[in-house]
């Protein structure tokens, strides 16, 4: 990116100067400057378009690991108002609903575990579905897809997976309302009647991975965090579904744009306001969607149970917490010392609630919500927790992951997937994965550095760093 077209304003936060003939909001990056950098002017564009959408209140933001998307960039925030005509978007929502990490906590310490890495990613490997339209043993019939998308992890709770104690550490207690089953299409629900309970491909991964570095011991205590630990990280979304749901929109987005006759930047940015009928269609769909991702997380949390309960005996996993990086929530926040409610968009960005906040668990509201940002494999992930300044900074958002820095196509041209597992297993880090091009397009260097996306987040007052996770055992599609 070229840093001539930003003006800095503080040291972890740039904004795009108005033209005098503009007619736009604000736009903030956040990050460093050797992050800002090494990001695609596709950004900037993307984001100033964003910028341009009707009932935007407040900047249009960019998180430290931001890269470009379809539509908003990836990592990118935006709330609007349903009030002032604010809009609804399926390009600022992203095609993968709900993908989010669920983090859990274990009993074991490395020494407990260490000479069980091989067996349990074997058994991880063999036990839960991982790739390209795999498919588990769960079938659903069509009433009972109706009643996941319905119920979320609540629903997968009821039917025997899983503990009622992980619902109070799920975002939303892990069940969305407003879910509309009815506008979800048939051939959205089609696709996913085998899918509940897989992992899917890309960026998804399953991770076993050890606390290697505390930085905020009184959050790391409140989250049952202590050096040596071994956590489980499971990283997915809403699978098929949510992908035909963002395929399906865009189509009646667009229309709803254009007879609307909203002006819009780019095509991409298909949307309409949130109270026309489009808008509460896709919102009533997007809701659902949530409650697939959430169930889904939910299921694959028990069978890692059963894995572990049979490798390891004496293993217990509890959920850390669980949240999403795709979503557009209905969110009380202040604007301008006034309480409003607003719908906010967090593209490839996480909710990041700070201390005090109504919504977290007790146990976590002095420390603030736990933040996930995840690593690719060889590289580790941050436990981060949420701050107060992060309101009024960006709607309590924060980083999601590293982020991309070259696409999956370049980093074909520069790794071979069984000379990188064989170099990762030479670090001590096992993967299992059905696909090396997989592997080869999700590798470590093909990320920005994680630890200076997670750094540039905290200097940037959107959530500060608790803990560091070093992989282990890695599962892929």
């Amino acid at each position: 990116m070229d840093m001539s077209q930003l003006k800095q304003l503080d040291p972890y936060c740039y904004t795009v100067p108005k033209r005098p003939d503009e007619e736009r909001a604000e736009v903030r990056l956040y990050g460093s400057r050797p992050l800002l950098e090494t990001m695609d002017e596709m950004v900037l564009t993307q984001i100033t378009n964003v910028a341009r959408l009707p009932g935007l209140v407040g900047p249009a933001m960019t998180m430290p690991d931001a890269h470009w998307g379809y539509g908003f960039p990836i990592g990118g925030v935006a709330a609007f108002d349903p009030d002032e005509g604010g809009i609804i978007s399926a390009g600022g929502v992203g095609f993968d609903i709900s993908c989010g990490i669920r983090c859990l906590r274990t009993n074991l310490d490395l020494p407990d575990a260490v000479e069980a890495f091989p067996r349990l990613a074997d058994e991880l490997f063999a036990t839960i579905p991982a790739g390209v339209g795999e498919e588990g043993n769960l079938r659903l019939s069509p009433h009972e897809l109706d009643q996941v998308l319905l119920g979320g992890a609540e629903w997968a709770v009821k039917q025997g997976f899983g503990a009622e104690a992980d619902l109070a550490f799920i975002e939303e207690h892990g069940k969305m309302r407003g879910a509309v089953p009815g506008n979800v299409s048939d051939l959205a629900k089609k696709r996913q009647r085998g899918e509940m309970g897989t992992l899917g491909s890309g960026n998804h991964y399953l991770e076993v991975q050890v606390v290697e570095k505390i930085y905020d011991p009184k959050a790391a205590q409140a989250f049952g965090l202590h050096e040596g630990q071994i956590v489980v990280s499971i990283h997915c979304g809403s699978r098929g579904l949510g992908h035909q749901i963002g395929t399906d929109y865009l189509v009646s987005l667009a229309k709803a744009a254009s007879r609307l006759g909203l002006t819009l930047p780019d095509r991409e940015l298909a949307c309409a306001p949130l109270k026309s009928p489009e808008g509460q269609e896709y919102l009533g769909a997007m809701n659902a969607a949530i409650n697939v991702a959430l169930a889904n997380r939910q299921i694959l949390t028990h069978l890692t149970r059963g894995v572990f309960a049979r490798v390891i005996p004496e293993a217990r996993l509890s959920t850390l917490y669980d949240v999403s990086h795709n979503t557009c929530k209905l969110e009380e926040h202040v604007v301008a010392g006034r309480k409003r409610h607003l719908y906010v968009h967090r593209k490839g960005a996480t909710r990041a609630f700070g201390p005090g906040h109504l919504a977290l668990p007790l146990d976590y509201r002095a420390a603030g919500q736990p933040v996930i940002i995840g690593g690719s494999m060889g590289t580790g992930s941050y436990v981060l927790a949420g701050m107060a300044e992060g309101e009024q900074r960006a709607w309590s958002s924060a980083s999601h992951g590293a982020g991309r820095a070259m696409s999956r196509k370049q980093a074909l041209k520069r790794w071979r997937g069984r000379e990188l597992i064989d170099e990762l297993r030479g670090q001590g880090i096992l993967i299992r994965t059905k696909s090396m091009r997989g592997a080869a397009e999700e590798a470590p260097g093909a990320y920005k550095d994680v630890d200076e996306v997670a750094e540039a987040t905290e200097r940037a007052g959107l959530a500060r760093r608790v803990a560091f996770l070093r992989p282990k055992v890695c599962i892929k599609g």
